[in-house]
């Protein structure tokens, strides 16, 4: 009779085990959706450390914006530049990311078209 108790007993206890490592699935986020649980986590790092949290790209995606150290400096070249030195003004980029398609300086300092979705 022992043992039939016994293995009734592990039988439950293992029912219960299974069933609290069961997760439900998630509901798909369509992009540029804003997501509570990890986007607020997200948001709120961005933001304790300075960035202004946003939509950007083509797909609207919640992205941390960020404001380059150099922002609107003169620059000849791509390493002048924290982030991208915009061939037209010869300026640093003011953020990162710089969604759009922008000409920029390369590392010689010659003008190239660079888009980022």
């Amino acid at each position: 009779m022992t043992g039939i108790v016994l293995r009734i007993l592990v039988a439950a206890a293992m029912a219960l085990t299974l069933a609290a490592c069961q997760v439900d699935e998630a509901e798909p986020v369509a992009p540029g959706t804003f997501d509570p649980g990890l986007s607020e986590r997200q948001r709120a790092l961005c933001e304790a450390d300075g960035g202004t949290w946003g939509a950007g790209g083509k797909s609207g995606a919640r992205v941390c914006y960020r404001t380059t150290p150099d922002a609107n400096m003169q620059c000849r070249a791509d390493g002048d530049c924290a982030g991208l030195c915009l061939a037209r003004s010869r300026t640093c980029a003011p953020v990162t990311p710089f969604f759009g398609c922008h000409e920029v300086l390369n590392s010689e300092g010659v003008p190239q078209t660079l888009c980022i979705d």
